[in-house]
């Protein structure tokens, strides 16, 4: 079975072609090769795949003859995915919240507050 295509049968991308282009741009490989979308795999062969920033590592455990659901999908791989890539991208989720890139809007009331600190307009005047 094409590399591709296992990898579409086994739910780890939404479509084929999806696929196609995360083995062209090498985001897949196997045994520790880039290989290209029609490469064939065989039972016990051990595939990476970089997908939204996460580094999966799997082992075919036997070919599914067509697209399975998600609960049979166990039995066509074993996922052996370290769970410091889990926590990675967990902290990265974390950091991408907090930061909000220059120019995107209006500054939030958070924002307009920091930098009236900063310039020292917040104490109040009381000498009116």
């Amino acid at each position: 079975m094409r590399i591709d295509k296992f990898l579409w049968c086994v739910r780890y991308f939404k479509t084929r072609t999806i696929a196609t282009t995360a083995c062209k741009k090498g985001h897949v490989k196997v045994n520790g090769d880039s290989v290209k979308p029609s490469r064939d795999v065989y039972a016990t062969d051990k595939i990476e795949v970089r997908k939204d920033q996460i580094n999966y590592t799997l082992t075919i455990n036997d070919l599914p003859p067509n697209r399975v659901g998600a609960k049979l999908v166990d039995i066509y791989r074993t996922d052996t995915t370290p769970k410091e890539a889990f926590t990675a991208n967990e902290l990265l989720k974390y950091s991408k919240d907090y930061y909000r890139k220059k120019g995107t809007g209006r500054p939030t009331k958070k924002d307009r507050r920091d930098i009236e600190e900063y310039r020292g307009e917040n104490e109040i005047e009381s000498d009116i």
